[in-house]
């Protein structure tokens, strides 16, 4: 079983991925990690703090000469701004006079943030015990970790990527000191039928995937295929004609039928709502006096559709590369390979 253990906060040290379950042997290029690291960095309307930052993996355990061991990776992204915030975001409670960011609490709660629930939920007086955590940042990690998954996906003839479909307006929302969201998609080519199961909730695909989706920070909505289009059509028009060796001319179903991978092309939509941090900011109250005042300000982006669809590309080919496992197995990089050879050697498919 492929799997990812997270930690690590906005502001903290770094931010830390531990990834077990990959098979001995699989080549890992640090450039194209850090390619797509630098991916989710940009965008139009991203804040500041992306050319502060100029992420970096490094890799603490599981791999030797570049090759993993089928042992834990261990990941780690610093944070470069930790610099600015030692006193405010120390592990421990530092000695001497607070100094630097982070240093008062925050005790107004952003509408649209984790802020208010968490705090209640954890018992938390200061707001930034939650939104530290509950940040975007984190997606760094969920980044390198998908980079890893398309490096072993790559050996199946799987490929990945995601691509922004709609966007708001981001110079006028800039100009209005306010913020917008969009849509992303991301599409998966050379899976093969067989990815994931009918079997039980848990181990449908298309669960998995939205799940994937929907974890991931101001992410609202997610749709498979056509999704919610096909809600206002007839049957007769909402399905995949199955034609002579198993191919279609549609793919309405993106891919995934029953909670299985069908064999053509993965399709996924996800629907970013406008980012909750905003420079003119909203009515809110206070956590401590219950006082009406204005949420928290602090720097934000105008728009993060663009690190999105790099976060979704990673988000996918993780979950996709968990199945790929499932289906394969194999302690070492040629098992798994082999039994993926094996499997089509047996079904009447072949990857377009």
């Amino acid at each position: 079983m492929l799997r990812l253990a997270t930690a690590g906060e906005s502001h903290g040290p770094a931010l830390v991925g531990v990834l077990s379950g990959l098979p001995a042997g699989l080549v890992l290029d640090r450039d194209a990690i850090d390619a797509d690291l630098a991916r989710r960095q940009q965008g139009q309307g991203r804040s500041p703090r992306q050319r502060i930052e100029q992420d970096r993996v490094e890799v603490l355990a599981g791999l030797r000469h570049g090759r993993t061991l089928g042992t834990p990776l261990a990941i780690v992204v610093r944070n470069r701004d930790h610099e600015n915030w030692q006193w405010g975001m120390s592990p421990w409670r530092p000695e001497g006079e607070p100094e630097g960011k982070g240093t008062k609490p925050v005790t107004l709660p952003r509408p649209g943030h984790a802020d208010l629930a968490g705090a209640l939920k954890y018992g938390h007086e200061d707001i930034r015990d939650v939104l530290e955590r509950a940040s975007a940042r984190q997606t760094a990690i969920t980044v390198a970790a998908g980079a890893v998954a398309k490096a072993l996906l790559a050996h199946l003839g799987v490929a990945v990527a995601g691509a922004i479909v709609d966007e708001g307006s981001v110079e006028d929302a800039r100009a209005d000191r306010d913020t917008v969201g969009g849509v992303i998609e991301v599409r998966a080519s050379g899976a093969p039928p067989g990815l994931g199961s009918y079997a039980s909730r848990e181990d449908r695909l298309d669960a998995r995937l939205g799940a994937a989706l929907m974890g991931i920070q101001a992410v609202k909505g997610v749709e498979i295929g056509d999704g919610f289009a096909l809600a206002g059509l007839r049957g007769s028009e909402a399905h995949d004609e199955i034609l002579p060796g198993f191919t279609r001319e549609t793919n309405r179903a993106g891919g995934i039928e029953g909670g299985v991978s069908n064999g053509e092309e993965i399709v996924v939509r996800a629907a970013m709502k406008p980012l909750p941090t905003l420079m003119q900011p909203l009515r809110s109250v206070d956590l401590r006096s219950g006082a009406p005042g204005e949420a928290l300000v602090e720097r934000s982006d105008v728009s993060a559709v663009e690190a999105l669809s790099v976060v979704a590309e990673a988000a996918v080919a993780f979950e996709l590369a968990r199945a790929a496992r499932e289906k394969f197995g194999g302690d070492a990089l040629g098992d798994f390979v082999a039994a993926h050879r094996a499997y089509l050697e047996r079904i009447p498919w072949r990857p377009r």
